[in-house]
């Protein structure tokens, strides 16, 4: 299953490591790829849930404008 997040307030490649970092932290999470440029992590794993991924990313300062 794959899931793409948009992803505001990332200004900085430190911004998207911490987005990387707090995805892959999560259960069922088989690979991150944040890209600073076009806002956005696609994330990679079984039985993905919206609100757990949009949490960790609120959780670490950003906002997510949409999960798809």
């Amino acid at each position: 299953m794959e899931k793409t997040l948009h992803v505001d307030g990332m200004t900085c490649e430190h911004c998207s490591a911490r987005v990387e970092e707090a995805l892959k932290s999560l259960d069922n999470v088989d690979s991150v790829k944040v890209s600073l440029f076009k806002k956005k992590a696609v994330v990679n794993g079984e039985n993905l849930d919206d609100s757990t991924l949009k949490k960790a990313v609120e959780d670490s300062g950003y906002t997510v404008t949409s999960v798809e």
